[in-house]
C-alpha cells in the first residue's frame, strides 16, 4: 500500500493521460466508424469495396503493430511527427492516431450490425420522398442505428480503454507504464500495485457499462 500511496501523483498523472487518450481516440473513432459504414453500405461498388478492404485489414491486425506501424513507419521512417521537438505531444497524437484507425473498423461493424434492425421499408420510403442517400443515412437510417447499439458500443469504448495499455510501443506512457516502473522499483508490492491499478481501470471502465446499458433502455427502438 505504501508503494501506491507513495507513487500517488504518478499514478494519478498515468490514469489522467489513459482518460485523454481514450476520450480523443473515443471521438474520432466514432467519426471515422461512421464515415466507414457509410461506406460500406454505399451504393457505389469502389466506395463500398474501399470500406470493406479498410476494415477487414485493419480489424485483423494486431493492434501493436498498427501502433508500431505509427511509431516506426510514419514517425521515424516518413518524418511526419505532429511535434518533432516534443516527444510526449508526438507519441500521444500518434497513439491516437492507431487507436482511432483500429477502433473505428469496430465502431463501424457494430453501426452496421444497428443498421441491419432498420426495416428495409424504411429506407426505401425515404428513397420514394426523394431523399439522397446521404440524407437518408443522417436522418432516417442512422439515427435509428445508433440507439439499436449504444450497449454495444459502450463495449467498444471499453475494449479502447483497456487498449490504452499497450500504447507505450507509440512512444505514449500512460497508466500501464507507471504501473510498470512500479513494478521494477518496488520489490516485493507486486500483487498491491496490480490490485491497485486493477481497480483503477475498474472506475474507469464499469460507470461507461452501467451508463450505456441504461441509455440502451431509455433509447430502445420500440418496433
Amino acid at each position: 500500500m505504501s508503494a501506491l500511496i507513495d507513487n500517488f501523483d504518478a499514478i494519478m498523472a498515468g490514469f489522467w493521460s489513459t482518460v485523454r487518450l481514450t476520450a480523443m481516440s473515443a471521438v474520432l473513432s466514432l467519426l471515422l466508424g461512421t464515415l466507414l459504414v457509410a461506406l460500406r453500405v454505399s451504393p457505389v461498388p469502389v466506395l463500398r469495396g474501399m470500406g470493406t478492404v479498410y476494415v477487414n485489414i485493419l480489424r485483423n491486425t494486431p493492434l501493436t503493430l498498427v501502433l508500431l506501424f505509427c511509431a516506426l513507419g510514419i514517425s521515424n521512417t516518413l518524418q511526419l511527427n505532429f511535434d518533432a521537438y516534443d516527444p510526449s505531444f508526438n507519441g500521444y497524437w500518434l497513439a491516437v492516431l492507431g487507436l482511432t484507425a483500429y477502433t473505428s473498423t469496430f465502431v463501424c461493424e457494430t453501426l452496421r450490425a444497428g443498421i441491419n434492425t432498420v426495416p428495409l421499408g424504411q429506407a426505401e420510403a425515404a428513397r420514394a420522398i426523394g431523399l439522397t442517400f446521404t440524407q437518408s443515412m443522417g436522418t432516417v437510417i442512422l439515427p435509428q442505428a445508433f440507439r439499436a447499439v449504444v450497449a454495444p458500443l459502450g463495449s467498444v469504448l471499453i475494449a479502447l480503454t483497456k487498449n490504452t495499455t499497450v500504447v507505450i510501443v507509440a512512444g505514449y506512457a500512460e497508466a500501464a507504464f507507471v504501473m510498470k516502473d512500479m513494478l521494477y522499483e518496488s520489490a516485493g508490492t507486486t500483487v498491491t500495485v496490480f490490485l491497485g491499478f486493477a481497480a483503477g481501470y475498474m472506475i474507469l471502465t464499469l460507470p461507461v457499462g452501467y451508463l450505456t446499458g441504461w441509455l440502451a433502455r431509455r433509447l430502445a427502438v420500440r418496433r
